[in-house]
């Protein structure tokens, strides 16, 4: 990729370097056709000094130069200046001879321009002295009489200077194309690893390339992209674990009732011999793993309704602080018949929220249900709600044993129990805060495990109020 792009760019300045040589060659030739178009309109070619000069220099009328902002000086043989009008860049009467020779030479030198011409018969030099506007001096001259090895020589000076000059050009030409292809194949090539690093697996890539330019923005565009690319295929992990963990859940779940109904069927189909008594005892232990059994189908199917776009609910404009006093007042049997002591903290005042009322109380009886199965007689069991920024808060808090910490990122997650045992007796299904979560959610609301806490543990149910 660097190559060709290297290559594409030496091309493209190889043409500008070309055409720079052209458009300079055009400069000159514009500019001495420039010349001839304008020289006819100079005050310097109007008034030369072939125009104003006379044999008798008393006589020379330089009033018209004079006008047009230009000076006329006249040098004897003596060296004299013996009439001057107008611009004087002599600045003497009286010149030696050696002075107005360097004048001559160093004419050129001068903003000025001199027109100067000898007058044989009145043994005189005439000066026609105007102000240079713009002066190129640059010129090309050839004389057909000059020796030939001057002629050579100077040419080949002159050839070497035009290719010194093409070379320097030529060589800045390809450094600047280099530089240039650079500034983008260097950026290209770190996206370009990048880019393969993603497409090996390694999501974790990414660029970094310290420019404030489109390349910055492209940069932030592929590191978005490998972000979002990095968090999917780690969801998408984390979604096949649960998946696994999940079906051998199930299976662990269900194994244990079934093959104890099998069990004890067989046993009853095989044992003719039974008394009616022990027969009742089996009868009694099958319909026990029955009913557990189907109450973690039923769990895993009200779950996977809940995950179904066509899940909805049947929202009604409820009385909360009413409708949880009815919901606490249900428990009261529950938690006295197990030993459990209990408080109510309800608001009297009338807060309304839209609710499904069948639905959201299974949230308060799986937490109930989940504090009496795993804590100890006696455990004191709190419900609060209050109000706060327009949401309804409901504290549902035990003083119990509280929950592992390994286990309270988790506890939400389908399966998940304190008790790792999963005996019939003292362990659930595992499902029933992952369902109570799904049904606050779907409230609009949460469920949430408060940190923290000393203590047991605090579950926080919020609603929006209306």
């Amino acid at each position: 990729m660097k190559s060709k792009l290297s290559n594409q760019f030496l091309r493209s300045f190889l043409v500008i370097f070309l055409l720079t040589i052209l458009d300079t060659v055009l400069a000159f030739v514009l500019l001495s056709y420039a010349s001839s178009l304008i020289s006819d309109s100079l005050a310097k070619n109007q008034y030369p000094a072939s125009a104003i000069i006379k044999e008798d220099y008393s006589q020379i009328d330089a009033s018209s130069v004079i006008e047009r902002g230009g000076g006329v000086q006249v040098v004897d043989r003596e060296y004299r200046v013996v009439f001057s009008g107008g611009i004087d860049t002599i600045g003497k009467n009286e010149l030696t001879a050696q002075e107005f020779t360097r004048f001559l030479t160093e004419s050129r030198s001068k903003p000025y321009h001199y027109d100067i011409i000898y007058q044989p018969e009145g043994e005189f030099w005439l000066i026609v002295t105007f102000p240079t506007s713009l002066r190129l001096d640059f010129s090309l001259v050839h004389n057909k009489e000059a020796a030939t090895g001057d002629f050579i020589r100077s040419g080949l000076v002159l050839t070497f200077v035009v290719l010194v000059f093409v070379l320097i050009l030529a060589l800045f030409t390809y450094i600047y194309s280099k530089i240039t292809a650079a500034g983008i194949t260097v950026p290209l090539k770190k996206l370009r690893d990048g880019t393969r690093l993603l497409r090996e697996g390694d999501y974790s890539a990414r660029v970094d390339l310290r420019l404030k330019n489109e390349f910055a923005e492209l940069q932030d565009t592929f590191n978005d992209m490998a972000a979002r690319i990095e968090q999917e295929i780690s969801l998408r992990k984390k979604s096949e674990e649960d998946r696994r963990r999940l079906i051998l859940d199930i299976s662990h779940d269900l194994k244990n009732p079934m093959s104890s109904i099998q069990g004890y069927v067989e046993l009853i189909m095989n044992k003719e011999d039974m008394t009616a008594q022990k027969r009742n005892e089996y009868l009694e232990i099958i319909l026990s793993n029955s009913i557990r059994a189907n109450k973690l189908l039923t769990e895993l199917f009200e779950l996977s309704q809940m995950d179904s776009p066509e899940f909805s609910l049947k929202l009604e404009r409820t009385d909360i602080c009413e409708y949880i006093r009815q919901i606490c007042a249900e428990l009261v049997p529950v938690l006295e018949s197990q030993g459990f002591e209990y408080q109510f903290d309800i608001s009297e005042e009338s807060v309304f929220v839209m609710l499904d009322a069948d639905r959201f109380g299974r949230i308060i009886q799986n937490l109930a249900n989940n504090a009496v199965r795993y804590n100890p007689t006696g455990t004191l069991i709190s419900v609060r709600l209050t109000v706060q920024n327009n949401q309804v808060i409901i504290d549902f808090r035990d003083n119990g044993i509280g929950i592992p910490s390994h286990l309270k990122e988790n506890i939400f997650n389908p399966f998940v129990r304190v008790d790792d045992s999963r005996n019939s007796k003292s362990g659930g299904s595992g499902l029933g805060l992952s369902i109570a979560k799904k049904i606050a959610l779907a409230h609009a609301g949460d469920l949430t495990l408060c940190h923290g806490e000393n203590a047991g543990s605090t579950f926080r149910i919020t609603v929006p109020a209306i």
